[in-house]
């Protein structure tokens, strides 16, 4: 439950975002869904800073070993701070060229441009956030986030509507309240973790032997995480040559399934740390029964919030747009995504699974074969016609694929290797 709340923190940021900056129009909500994919997509394909810390440091809990276990953790932070400020010198002077080759209409495009170039001042607090996460998971805390994710999401709404409607900024305003709450989460997840390491006698120097040897254990998890940005870079650019009405409903769509997947992700999450934790301490049975139970919540809850969906998709949609069309088109896809999750459930705990036993590489070829599948059949969609329920359709194939490679692997036994180390 820990896990789940914090999780959720930054889909719930871009769901504040969706629904202050939907109300300014239509042309600001489609500029908003270009945008945000890209951010996500600078974010998310670092997200290794968090995985790969948390399966590494787990490790060494339960070998015992404390003191490694915050020295591998400030590596990853150190890590973080240098590819935040490698993203920022590359976003920022071609954020408009980003948006162009994205294909967002004339009237979305200078919306886009704008959050964009604002809000990549955020991705080194980002990143920072996802290292130091990574640092108390693997530490089996999953409070600390909680408690700071909470926090950063009243600070991100209220600075959102102030500077959006309050100081009259639109779209530049709610850009600026996510990179404001974004550093301030940062500055608290530092003092955390660096309390640990005086604590535990860990260096905080950086080493950059031990940077490198994050570097390098992230790439697998790197090239996995590509390939998904890739698919979901893919439906969004598929969406806008749709028409805005379909890249805004969209936007609202994905924002629900990034919401529901961080969701069920909150299970795999705790899988990361404790599969780690019992591979660790040399406990593979143990291992072998958690990823078991973990598999049945991830069904369990993917059934729930699949109805969730279907329950409350009508009342859901008006509270980010007024525009019929954007409606329309988004309902039937709602049920579409409403009916995957059970899928989404097995392939998020198993996903974690595999991360917590340090299986990257087998995750980076299962999810370069998802991709190969899903490309052709996305880019038929404006071909064929069906509009963005085809799309989100493909999107439920993709899930399909990625959850049968995923059983293939964790149904082997081979991910399971013990020790401090893999």
């Amino acid at each position: 439950m820990p896990a789940f709340g914090s999780l959720v923190a930054e889909p719930l940021f871009l769901m504040a975002d969706t629904a202050i900056v939907g109300h300014l129009g239509t042309a600001q909500l489609a500029g908003l869904g270009v945008a945000s994919a890209l951010l996500m997509t600078a974010v998310s394909v670092f997200v290794f800073l968090a995985y790969a810390t948390t399966a590494a440091v787990a490790r060494r809990v339960g070998a015992g070993d404390l003191q490694a276990a915050i020295r591998q953790g400030m590596d990853g932070i150190w890590l973080a701070l240098l590819l935040g400020a490698a993203v920022v010198a590359v976003v920022l002077p071609t954020a408009s060229g980003i948006v162009d080759l994205f294909g967002a209409s004339d009237a979305a495009a200078p919306y886009a441009t704008t959050y964009l170039r604002i809000s990549t001042l955020g991705i080194p607090a980002m990143l920072v956030v996802l290292a130091a996460t990574g640092v108390l998971r693997g530490l089996q805390d999953t409070k600390t986030p909680l408690y700071v994710a909470i926090a950063g999401f009243v600070a991100n709404g209220a600075l959102n509507a102030g500077l959006v409607y309050g100081a009259d900024l639109g779209i530049a305003g709610s850009a600026w309240g996510t990179v404001i709450a974004q550093w301030g989460m940062a500055v608290v997840y530092l003092a955390v973790v660096l309390r640990g390491a005086r604590k535990h006698g860990a260096s905080l120097r950086p080493d950059a032997a031990g940077i490198r040897a994050s570097a390098q254990a992230g790439v697998p998890l790197l090239v996995r995480t590509l390939s998904l940005r890739a698919i979901l870079m893919i439906a969004t650019a598929v969406a806008a040559r749709l028409g805005d009405a379909d890249i805004a409903a969209h936007q609202i769509i994905l924002s629900l399934w990034s919401l529901l997947a961080f969701a069920l992700d909150a299970i795999a999450i705790a899988g990361q740390a404790i599969i780690g934790r019992y591979l660790g301490a040399g406990d593979a049975q143990g291992a072998r029964e958690a990823c078991r139970r973990m598999v049945e919540w991830g069904i369990a809850v993917g059934v729930v919030l699949g109805i969730l969906v279907v329950i409350t998709r009508p009342a859901f949609l008006p509270l980010f747009t007024s525009d019929s069309a954007v409606k329309d088109a988004a309902l039937p896809a709602l049920l579409i995504v409403a009916l995957s999750q059970p899928i989404s459930g097995i392939v998020f705990v198993l996903d974690g699974v595999l991360m917590g036993a340090g299986d990257g590489p087998y995750l980076a070829w299962a999810m370069l074969i998802t991709l190969a599948v899903f490309t052709p059949v996305a880019l038929l969609v404006p071909v064929l016609g069906g509009g963005l329920t085809a799309l989100w359709a493909t999107m439920t194939l993709m899930m399909t694929v990625r959850m049968l490679t995923l059983w293939l692997r964790t149904r082997s036994g081979r991910w399971i290797v013990t020790g401090a180390t893999r």
